[in-house]
């Protein structure tokens, strides 16, 4: 038990031209090689993990604040390429200068939320969020695609 966080991207797969909907439905339908029961022409969205995070409280706490207005309740919510950029900036921001965190990404106490020390673990949360949110959005077409954050404990 324990916060878990995802970020997912979602890829609309109907009616693409530039690549034949069969060979993605394949794709998509597949488990460990084999066919699974779901109808591929019913498939209209492809959902991939692009990021995930274990306590990284400080983290949550900004895609609470920043993200879901305030409402911490472990829902699926929309965002941009451009608000990923911007906790990549506040990632940078406090790695250049330890003494902003409080301030800048202060820590979220929760029910096995980890802890609240701006620590070695702290700094390495926000290393690890800074690679894995650059990683995605240097990918082709990040600007267009669509983003979701959820968590649960």
């Amino acid at each position: 038990m324990g916060l878990d966080m995802y970020l997912e991207k979602r890829h609309y797969v109907k009616n693409w031209d530039h690549m034949p909907p069969e060979r993605l439905h394949q794709i998509a339908i597949t488990r460990g090689g084999q066919p699974t029961n779901i109808a591929a022409e019913r498939i209209s969205y492809v959902v991939e993990e692009v990021a995930y995070w274990r306590k990284a409280n400080a983290i949550h706490r900004w895609f609470v604040d920043n993200v879901q207005d305030g409402n911490d309740d472990c829902g699926h919510y929309s965002l941009s390429a451009d608000t990923l950029r911007k906790l990549v900036a506040e990632c940078d921001r406090v790695l250049a200068a330890p003494d902003v965190a409080a301030d800048v990404l202060p820590t979220r106490e929760g029910f096995f939320f980890g802890g609240t020390d701006y620590d070695e673990y702290y700094f390495a949360e926000l290393k690890m969020t800074k690679s894995m949110l650059e990683a995605v959005l240097a990918e082709p077409g990040a600007d267009e695609a669509e983003y979701s954050y959820h968590s649960s404990w």
